[in-house]
């Protein structure tokens, strides 16, 4: 079967990071890999990961940066980008390999479940994972996988400081759909319950539209850290 490589950027998530990698350990105690990326935490974050990773590097800060610091350390044939917030689906390493072999698919993504419990989320989230069916864009959050040989034929992540995960998606398209899971990730809610269900739609619809007609992933990484 084929090794798995979990690969996790963060950033001043100490108090989080410990509940995020617990889950992983089954993966690790079946010989797959768990690398964690840190952006420069002033939190104490990558003490809080030791022990509980393969490998705690620091990177520099921006996920595709950080992702492809992670990439380059990893042995596994299959790489996972997983974000600190977000948890795999039981069994993932025994479905994941199988579900690419059959389908000769080398990339793909997990559909998403948003953790909250309101019904709008039940919305959002069905909306999600139906227009990654229908574009054949993945985001991060829906923990995006790709076979190592793939991942490193393209170059990996561009390194730009936000929609990393869109722009691989168009390169990624090039060399066929993805595999779109419906096994579930369940990613944090927490961002849109603070900063409010309805302005982060219509602020994140903004980033990527505003991304779509050529601005500057910095200018929008900047507007991202505000939500």
């Amino acid at each position: 079967m084929s090794r798995l490589s979990v690969i996790i950027p963060t950033l001043n998530q100490a108090d989080e990071i410990s509940g995020m990698l617990c889950p992983l350990q089954s993966l690790r105690a079946r010989h797959h890999e768990v690398i964690v990326v840190d952006g420069g935490s002033d939190d104490g974050m990558r003490d809080a990961a030791r022990g509980l990773a393969d490998s705690v590097i620091l990177g520099t800060r921006g996920r595709g940066r950080q992702m492809n610091a992670g990439a380059a350390l990893a042995t596994g044939e299959i790489l996972i980008f997983l974000h600190a917030d977000t948890r795999l689906p039981e069994g993932v390493d025994r479905f994941l390999p199988l579900a690419m072999a059959e389908s000769a698919r080398d990339w793909g993504r997990f559909d998403v479940r948003l953790s909250g419990s309101h019904r709008i989320f039940r919305l959002i989230e069905s909306l999600m994972n139906l227009r990654s069916r229908l574009t054949g864009i993945a985001t991060g959050d829906q923990a995006i996988f790709i076979r190592r040989h793939l991942f490193t034929q393209i170059g990996g992540f561009p390194e730009i400081d936000l929609m990393e995960d869109i722009a691989i998606s168009h390169v990624l398209k090039c060399h066929g759909r993805p595999l779109c899971l419906r096994q579930r990730v369940v990613t944090s809610s927490r961002r849109w319950e603070q900063y409010g269900i309805f302005r982060t739609i219509i602020k994140m619809w903004y980033l990527r539209l505003a991304y779509m007609l050529g601005a500057d992933p910095s200018d929008l990484a900047e507007q991202y850290d505000q939500i």
